[in-house]
């Protein structure tokens, strides 16, 4: 972060915005225009259609409105959800701010009236707004910090708040959020008399978001002082101890990924925009032992995160059940958030390949085909006699009691432009290979650079645009023998190769051969099982592509069959065995039955048939 200057970016329509730019800077979402037919533009139209109308009807249906009507006396409803369910509205709004911004759509906009004001009337006069603790519980105002969320709830308005501003120009919701900061300051901030953090993270990456949206210092020192502060053993931890809150050390202390994964990942990302913003080496350093704890001994295959249902949350270097797996959509969400961040701070392709896991497997299979039902819990098997959870149901449902992850998806999805490409010096940088049109910036020369590829499903990049122009391409850590216009590449030690355009077509192509991917052999749960993967994207078996009478359960998968490309999915060779009823015996290598061709999917489309077994890890013959 040495040698950065400030710059005004509180203009730039894009979730981090940074005002301290070194080399990487993000671009505007409207500048990022990915093709409707792309595998990732698809999946924003349907997020459009189908998702965010969906979380708005919800939003109503499940109670979170009446929640607010209800303090003001404009509903006799009883409280419904759960006590932080005002930032389902607040994630909600930022879904819609970040598809105005996409598209420019004004088929919200009545909605957002109805809701800015409605929240603006349960604003108290000094700033407050968190409906629970004022028409349930307004003894805890402000006193139980460890387990109310007020601080959370405000950093998801805070998010909205900017993104709306941003995208719409539009200041009534900042106007809300930026009084209820101010409280906040004044009750825990630098010179307060008290010190106060939140047991749920999310406030710190919106603080410093705030700043770089208003240019005010003090919403940069209030993030940094509850950064600085935590760990300082403030909260009430309980049963749950203190590594469930990060508030077992401080952050420049702790250096693996504990706890609850999405508060520590959200936190990260706090942490990393504070980097971003001030330029701590000591706070960077931290960040990076943090990614190689979370990333190389505690991340599931497809992106996912958390592998304890008691606490959702991280369990031991390597604990990584696929049937127990919790892997809660939100932590990947807010990996994505941090991935992002981290590239930002420090480059490097293995956060744009972290990003690319994430939105082709774990985000992806997060939601159903139609966009209205969701998974929580994101397991890499289904055991056929699994009971459902709360959270962890067999199949996805429309809602959930706590309805976090449902508009989460919906805002990340609209603003899946930001990830795409960013100026990289003197060079436009392409992280995530899709259909695209990018606005290159007045730095860069102008005009534009168009992306072809029907990617993930073909290898073959296509790239356009005036002479001149540089080019950084991620080269993914999979694609062994990847050409550009046919030599080969050989990327610089950052993971990314450095070519420039002569004014015609440029040709990237990654090989997307299946191949067979092996587990650490740390990880008790999947020793001597292997995974298909063909290129980001990883596959599965469920049961409804078996031959009838054989249960998925009773089967090896032969790795010397080379799969088989077949309509989206890949063929493979799985050997049978028959069950004798003996829950232990002597040792056996034989096996019975017939070796038999199945189909193994993409794991982000299962779920989408009838309810039966399903496996990513397949025990090898």
């Amino acid at each position: 972060m040495k040698g950065s200057v400030v710059t005004d970016t509180a203009t730039l329509v894009s979730p981090v915005a940074p005002r301290a730019l070194g080399v990487r800077r993000p671009l505007a979402v409207p500048a990022v225009r990915i093709t409707p037919s792309a595998r990732l533009g698809a999946w924003q139209a349907r997020n459009a259609a189908a998702t965010i109308p969906h979380c708005i009807g919800q939003l109503e249906e499940a109670g979170n409105l009446d929640n607010f009507r209800r303090v003001i006396g404009e509903s006799d409803a009883q409280w419904r959800g759960f006590w932080f369910a005002d930032s389902d509205v607040y994630k909600t709004i930022e879904a819609v701010a970040w598809e105005i911004a996409r598209t420019g759509t004004h088929a919200f906009d009545s909605w957002l009236d109805d809701v800015i004001a409605l929240v603006g009337r349960v604003q108290e006069a000094d700033g407050y707004v968190m409906t629970w603790i004022q028409g349930v519980h307004p003894e805890k105002k402000f006193a139980e910090l460890d387990w109310t969320h007020e601080m959370y709830v405000l950093g998801h308005l805070v998010q909205a708040a900017v993104a709306l501003d941003r995208a719409a120009g539009r200041g009534d919701l900042l106007d809300i959020a930026v009084r209820f900061v101010d409280l906040v300051d004044r009750t825990f901030g630098p010179g307060a008399d008290q010190v106060g953090y939140c047991g749920h993270p999310e406030l710190e990456t919106a603080l410093v978001e705030l700043y770089r949206h208003t240019g005010e210092d003090r919403f940069l020192a209030l993030a940094r002082h509850q950064i600085d502060h935590r760990g300082s053993g403030l909260l009430k931890v309980g049963g749950l101890g203190a590594r469930y809150f990060q508030d077992h050390a401080t952050v420049r202390e702790s250096r693996a990924a504990v706890g609850h994964a999405v508060r520590q990942l959200y936190l990260n990302a706090g942490v990393t925009d504070l980097v971003l913003e001030g330029g701590d080496d000591e706070l960077l350093d931290a960040m990076r032992d943090q990614w190689d704890s979370a990333h190389h001994r505690k991340m599931y295959l497809t992106g996912a995160f958390g592998s304890r249902h008691r606490d959702e949350a991280f369990g031991d270097d390597y604990e990584l059940p696929s049937d127990r797996a919790y892997a809660e959509t939100c932590a990947t969400i807010a990996d994505l958030h941090w991935n992002w961040r981290m590239y930002l701070a420090e480059g490097g392709s293995r956060y744009g390949d972290v990003i690319e896991r994430e939105l082709y497997n774990a985000l992806a299979a997060s939601l159903d085909e139609t966009g209205t039902r969701f998974f929580y819990s994101n397991p890499l098997q289904l055991r056929p006699d699994r009971y459902s959870e709360e959270n962890a149901p067999r199949e996805r449902t429309p809602w959930y009691a706590c309805a976090c992850c449902p508009p989460n998806i919906a805002r990340v999805f609209a603003q899946l432009g930001a990830y795409v490409a960013s100026v990289d010096g003197d060079a436009l940088a392409l992280h995530q290979y899709t259909g695209v049109e990018v606005d290159l910036p007045v730095e860069l020369g102008g005009g534009a650079v168009t992306v072809h590829t029907s990617y993930p499903d073909d290898g073959r990049v296509e790239i356009s645009g005036p002479a001149g122009v540089k080019l950084r391409l991620r080269i993914p850590a999979w694609a062994a023998g990847a050409t550009i216009d046919g030599a080969a590449v050989s990327p610089a030690a950052d993971g990314y190769a450095e070519v420039v355009l002569g004014g015609g077509t440029l040709v990237l192509d990654l090989p997307l051969g299946a191949r067979w991917t092996s587990p650490n052999h740390r990880i008790d749960a999947v020793r001597g099982c292997l995974a298909l993967e063909r290129g980001p994207v990883v596959y599965c078996v469920e049961e409804a592509d078996l031959p009838e009478g054989v249960q998925l359960a009773d089967t090896l998968v032969d790795p010397t069959r080379t799969p088989g490309e077949a309509d989206g999915a890949l063929e493979i060779g799985l050997i049978t065995r028959t069950p004798d009823g003996v829950l232990y015996g002597p040792i056996s290598t034989s096996t019975t039955g017939e070796a038999v061709a199945v189909r193994a999917i993409p794991f982000h489309t299962w779920g989408n048939r009838a309810s039966g077994a399903m496996r990513v890890w397949l025990p090898s013959a």
